[in-house]
């Protein structure tokens, strides 16, 4: 079910997402967002941690993906050292 609620931005540029569509979303202080703004409106997405599992199967996807391109260990060890400027 979709809320609707108005709300105001501070001087300080600071907006309060109402109590409502907080306690909805089980929104915590020190939550994080990701912010994208376009035109005329702004969308807030909340940004959390992966499970461990989740974590886990996105390791997984990532050495199936490098096997199958052909890198090798020593290839990302030298893009990395490249990248810090140590290569």
């Amino acid at each position: 079910m979709t809320s609707v609620e108005t709300t105001r931005m501070s001087s300080k540029g600071q907006i309060v997402i109402p109590e409502a569509i907080r306690n909805r979303l089980g929104l915590k202080t020190g939550d994080k967002f990701l912010v994208l703004g376009d035109k005329d409106f702004v969308i807030l997405k909340t940004l959390s941690n992966p499970s461990m599992s989740e974590f886990n199967d996105l390791i997984k996807e990532a050495r199936r993906r490098a096997k199958s391109a052909g890198l090798k260990r020593s290839d990302i060890a030298n893009a990395i050292a490249e990248s810090r400027g140590q290569y």
